[in-house]
């Protein structure tokens, strides 16, 4: 078998990236500045903390997940961390050991493992999401997994045994119906399922969507009348995975294209447009525009990031783009918006599927000789053309800013911008809550540990 990996070289296990080991429960944090009254809810990061030394290469998207959370009331503010329990991470803790390899280095575990616990570990580090009032910690090729509200893992969630397959890690929540519309690709065919919960959580629509190979499909854009796929040759090679070698990888001869589908038609059928080999991690947003469908998102000319043993992020950075796509000609018209490195866009969520005026980039400080590094936020003005930057200090590293709607004020950028920031000069973390409009820091919470980096965060609002 592969030695464990060396948690103190391997670079997503080190630094900014190093795990924490223990869970904590801290009540009335320290807070510099006011935070708002109207700001009362939960803050939930979620991101890979793998708790046992990981066996063969590491990826950075290999961990257990382990959500960091924020709540903010009246009475101040606590901080919760809490791993995700997953079964494989229950028959570690069993073993006293790593058991599973991950996408660099993938190996089948021993049958009693697999037999206890599945042949791939359901790490649920990706993501968070709110369905029929259900948390669910999201993983992109595997089910989702519920949480509690104090964030203890209550186990995978199928929709009550309607969903087939895995689920993404970025499911699209329609601000007028409640309509929760997602998708879960695979390595089998037909490669491709979309789905649709209504508010209350019932899966209503399942549809099985072929492809022609299987393919990484990490994100996906939703307007209030289309859903639009894009499927860009980052391979899934599930043979080769399964041998131990790289199981993604970038083949842009298997071509490009875009697909659009109308979310009311009670047919699967797509129009897919070819377009030449791009790659996106994140979209940030979609609206209808008469015939057209009009899809914004970070792009970069090709899969950025390796799968392999000595998997890096790649020079080649993302970008804001835009896409025009006429769905009756068929053509489709790129328009670059940003030249800066950036990712993990967002939009107030309230304006999902709709015209956006705003949207939110991640600025990146770093992007190059394999290290990306976050500390700040690029405000977008889409209908001027113009942007603001605003960045958290000198030495920080940041991730994604979750939108929070402010209840008592109007418009589109009326709210905050949430985000962990981690101090590179002292080792330390805090909350740091940003007023959208402005982009004023307007409080920030101190934390009781440093919280590693990890990907995407949601803000959840008590409700009322």
């Amino acid at each position: 078998m592969t030695p464990p990996t060396d948690t103190e070289t391997s670079p997503y296990l080190s630094g900014v990236y190093a795990p924490v080991h223990d869970e904590l429960n801290v009540v009335e944090l320290p807070v510099e500045g006011t935070l708002p009254e109207s700001l009362s809810g939960w803050y939930l990061r979620n991101g890979p903390n793998p708790q046992f030394a990981p066996i063969g290469s590491y990826h950075v998207f290999d961990g257990d997940g382990m959500v960091h959370g924020l709540e903010i009331s009246g009475r101040g503010a606590r901080y919760r961390n809490r791993w995700v329990e997953s079964k494989g991470l229950l028959a570690e803790r069993k073993r006293g050991r790593a058991l599973y390899g991950g996408l660099s280095e993938f190996t089948v575990p021993d049958e009693d493992v697999v037999a206890e616990a599945g042949i791939m570990k359901n790490t649920a580090n990706t993501h968070l999401a709110r369905s029929g009032g259900r948390l669910l910690a999201l993983m992109e090729a595997a089910r989702p997994t519920e949480l509690t509200d104090e964030l203890a893992t209550v186990g995978e969630y199928d929709f009550g045994g309607a969903l087939q397959g895995p689920m993404t890690a970025h499911p699209k929540i329609d601000p007028v119906t409640g309509e929760m519309v997602f998708f879960g690709y695979s390595p089998l065919p037909p490669y491709l399922r979309l789905h649709v919960a209504d508010a209350a959580g019932t899966l209503v629509r399942s549809d099985a969507i072929e492809l022609p190979a299987p393919v990484m499909m990490h994100d996906f854009a939703v307007s209030e009348r289309r859903v639009i796929f894009f499927d860009l040759p980052a391979v899934f090679d599930l043979p080769a995975m399964l041998a131990g070698g790289e199981g993604i990888r970038w083949d842009p001869t298997n071509g490009a294209r875009i697909g659009v589908l109308d979310r009311r038609s009670e047919t699967a059928e797509v129009r897919w447009i070819e377009v030449d080999p791009f790659y996106v991690f994140h979209f940030l947003n979609a609206h209808d525009d008469g015939d057209a469908v009009v899809v914004t998102g970070c792009r970069s000319p090709r899969l950025n990031i390796g799968f392999g043993p000595d998997a890096v992020v790649e020079d080649v950075h993302p970008s804001l783009h835009r896409w025009r796509i006429d769905t009756v000609t068929g053509d489709v018209t790129e328009t670059q918006l940003d030249d800066r490195p950036g990712d993990f866009p967002r939009v107030n969520d309230d304006y999902a599927g709709l015209p956006t005026r705003y949207g939110y980039v991640a600025h990146a400080a770093t992007w190059g000789g394999g290290e990306v590094l976050f500390d700040g936020v690029v405000k977008h003005d889409l209908e001027a053309g113009t942007d603001t930057v605003v960045t958290y200090g000198t030495r920080v590293a940041s991730g994604e800013a979750a939108f929070a709607p402010d209840p008592t004020r109007n418009g589109e950028d009326a709210g905050w911008l949430l985000n962990f920031v981690h101090d590179l000069d002292t080792d330390t973390s805090s909350f740091v809550v940003l007023d959208a409009a402005s982009l004023e820091t307007v409080a920030r919470v101190p934390l009781p540990r440093r919280v590693p980096s990890g990907f995407h965060g949601a803000w959840f609002p008590d409700e009322r």
